[in-house]
């Protein structure tokens, strides 16, 4: 059974497993104060799910504002790094207290895990995440998921958890995702424009959705808008995974969204193999490959990358890496590259015959094979 409607996610046997997500907006006060209140009536929400069979893992944000206001650091902690690192360091404990105060409340074990970039875009690290995942829900617990914002960095840092929920979901296994929102969901042209209206389903993300996501703004204390939230939809559609924005707001968001038929669901586009489900949603890329014309064409109809294809290389990469590849217009695919950067300057353009002279060994079959390689 598949995911064809909000009411679809409160389904034990179509949503056996769900990823809420929940903002940094929602959860604390612009006085840097939990909303408590609030907080019940969510763990109340995810009893709910429990009881009707379903198990949940929650991302959470928030460290860093309840850090901020707990250290008195202004600009609730993201004047710059260091601001964000120390009220998040500060903040992780007290978002542990609150999310494990009020599971309990509810009957429910909560677990924390923090993760970086890194923990979910290295294929090993990932997989030991998905393992954790795995068991953590076995023993009936509910995981808490945060980015470790205390020890992250700019270059290595998922950025928002909008993200992070899509690629949790994968590691997972989850069926669906649920973003909570300060709107009932995705509208269909500027949120200013009286015209707008709220899209209830989405098969694929146009040209127009994007732009209208681009027009919404965000929040004072997150760092997530409507366009992170596009990015977390393409990635989950790619993983078969249904994923959803309703409005978070309200008391009891997950049962008062789905009972009142009120969002915005992605429908999963593809339900690719686990590895080009990761290779699909990775972030941290590399390098890129541009191609020509005949490449592109050769690729979307399930080629390998040749060297002959590739018009130039750009960023410096090992062999195993991932990297983007790209035509005039932008990024195509991304796949694990099968030399270096220095070796991919030296044979671009170059037919097979001409390559074990400039490399001083045997050609490889591809620069990337097609079994490595994602179409986007």
């Amino acid at each position: 059974m598949s995911i064809t409607r909000l009411a679809d996610l409160s389904d034990a046997v179509a949503c056996p497993l769900v990823v809420l997500k929940v903002g940094s907006a929602l959860l604390v006060g612009k006085d840097g104060t939990p909303r408590r209140e609030w907080l019940a009536s969510l763990a109340a929400d995810i009893a709910a799910v429990r009881a009707r069979g379903q198990r949940v893992i929650v991302v959470s944000s928030g460290a860093i504002a309840l850090g901020a206001a707990r250290l008195d650091i202004g600009k609730g902690g993201r004047g710059n790094l260091a601001d964000a690192q120390a009220a998040a360091a500060v903040g992780q404990i007290a978002l542990a207290g609150l999310w494990a105060n009020a599971l309990q409340v509810e009957g429910l074990e909560a677990a924390q895990l923090l993760v970086t970039l890194d923990d979910l875009e290295e294929r090993r690290r990932y997989l030991n995440a998905a393992a954790t995942f795995g068991r953590l829900l076995a023993a009936g617990a509910v995981p808490v998921v945060n980015e470790n914002d205390s020890v992250a960095t700019e270059e290595i840092r998922f950025g928002d958890n909008d993200r992070l929920a899509a690629r949790v979901a994968q590691a997972a296994d989850a069926n669906a995702v649920i973003l909570l929102s300060d709107v009932d969901g995705l509208l269909d042209r500027d949120p200013a424009d009286p015209k707008a209206r709220l899209v209830p389903i989405i098969n694929e993300i146009g040209p127009e959705l994007r732009s209208a996501a681009a027009n919404t703004s965000n929040s004072e204390v997150g760092t997530g808008g409507m366009v992170s939230k596009l990015e977390a939809a393409d990635i989950a559609q790619r993983a078969g995974i249904a994923l959803a924005i309703v409005n978070g707001e309200h008391q009891a968001p997950v049962s008062r969204a789905i009972s009142n038929d009120t969002g915005s669901l992605f429908l999963p586009l593809r339900n690719e193999d686990a590895k080009r489900s990761w290779l699909g949603g990775r972030l941290q890329l590399s390098g890129t490959l541009t191609v020509d014309e005949g490449c592109v064409v050769a690729l979307r109809d399930g080629a390998s990358l040749l060297a002959t294809g590739i018009i130039e290389a750009e960023g410096t990469f090992q062999r195993g890496d991932v990297v983007a590849v790209r035509d005039g217009l932008g990024q195509i695919a991304k796949g694990l590259v099968e030399y270096s950067s220095e070796e991919c300057e030296q044979i671009m353009g170059r037919k097979t015959s001409e390559q074990s002279k400039l490399l001083g060994y045997v050609p490889r079959s591809a620069v990337i094979h097609r079994d490595h390689l994602v179409l986007l």
